[in-house]
């Protein structure tokens, strides 16, 4: 890398030129390709964590202090530090959350579920079903689109973007709005029930 031209890059960003962060982002491609490359992370595709290496190169160019001279090596110590504490983070989730926090005992037998389904569970998982489809007829066409490509075409949010021309964080939004107006919807419709049974 070329730390002169990285320093006018990172000064033109600072005052708001896009072509400047194009070239930047193309400038730390092949570190961010390397460090994604080799990096495993439960839950995330190897765009997501790309993703990530260019959010911490952005913010590092909006904390940089111009007058160090020292962009790269701050840039490639941040990003490598916001992915090791990443992995740290999910690591720690899953001890907590994940199948790592399953304790087996002598019992264990009784924790298991039972593997026939009853007749109560069945129609408990239809209302269910029957809910889910309540909610997702209550969405606007983009969103039921979004639904369909993402879960029941298994596409990712990454191919969902570059599909409709946004921006990965737009789309992403996107699809954390859509879940919260059906969690909304479905969480309100459980209460009336409660309310009325």
């Amino acid at each position: 890398m070329n730390f002169i031209y990285i320093e006018e890059l990172v000064t033109n960003c600072k005052n708001g030129d896009t072509l400047s962060k194009e070239k930047l982002a193309e400038e730390f491609r092949p570190l961010i390709f390397n460090i994604s490359k080799r990096t495993f992370i439960h839950g995330y595709a190897i765009h997501d964590i790309q993703n990530e290496c260019y959010k911490t190169l952005f913010n590092c160019v909006s904390l940089y202090n111009l007058e160090k001279h020292r962009f790269v090596a701050y840039a490639s110590n941040s990003i490598r530090n916001n992915i090791n504490d990443l992995i740290k983070r999910i690591k720690i989730r899953s001890l907590t959350e994940g199948n790592d926090a399953l304790s087996l005992h002598d019992d264990v037998e009784k924790d298991l579920p039972d593997m026939d389904i009853s007749l109560e569970d069945l129609l408990c998982e239809e209302c269910d079903y029957q809910e889910l489809r309540l909610a997702l007829n209550n969405l606007t066409e983009e969103e039921k689109e979004l639904i369909d490509f993402i879960f029941y075409k298994n596409n990712t949010v990454q191919t969902y973007a570059y599909y409709k021309n946004l921006c990965y964080s737009t789309a992403n939004l996107k699809k954390k709005v859509t879940l919260k107006k059906i969690f909304n919807y479905i969480n309100l419709h459980y209460n009336q029930n409660e309310y009325t049974n």
